[in-house]
C-alpha cells in the first residue's frame, strides 16, 4: 500500500496515525521531496477523474489568480497545474491494489484497509 500526501498536512497525520494505530503497513511518498509523476496523476484521472482529486477548497487554490484558475478548462491544464502545485492533491491519496482513496475517512479506512 502506498500513501501520497505532504508531511505537514493535519488530514494525512491523521490518516497515518490511523495505519499505524491498525497495524496497516504503507509506504510513504511525500510530495514536497520527490513530487508527482505525469503518468501516476494521468492513472489516477483514468480511475477516478481529476476533479476527484484537484482540492478546490484547499489554500494553494484558493491562492491561484484568478486568471489562472480560469485557464485550468481541460483535463491536461488541470493535470499540469496539480504536477507543479502537489499541495492542489487532495490528501492523503491511499493506493491499495484497486482501492485509491482521497482523503481521511475513518470508515471507508475501516472498511477498506483492515
Amino acid at each position: 500500500m502506498k500513501v501520497y500526501g505532504i508531511t505537514n498536512c493535519n488530514t494525512v497525520k491523521k490518516a497515518l496515525d490511523w495505519l499505524k494505530a491498525n497495524n496497516v503497513a504503507y509506504e510513504f511518498h511525500d510530495f514536497k521531496k520527490l513530487g508527482i509523476s505525469p503518468q501516476k496523476l494521468q492513472e489516477w484521472d483514468s480511475k477516478a477523474g481529476y476533479e476527484k482529486f484537484m482540492n478546490k477548497q484547499g489554500l494553494t487554490y484558493k491562492q491561484l489568480d484568478p486568471a489562472v484558475k480560469e485557464g485550468l478548462k481541460t483535463k491536461d491544464d488541470a493535470l499540469q497545474m496539480l504536477q507543479q502545485k502537489t499541495s492542489m492533491i487532495k490528501r492523503p491519496v491511499i493506493e491499495n491494489g484497486d482501492f485509491l482513496f482521497f482523503g481521511f475517512d475513518e470508515s471507508i479506512y475501516q472498511a477498506h484497509l483492515k
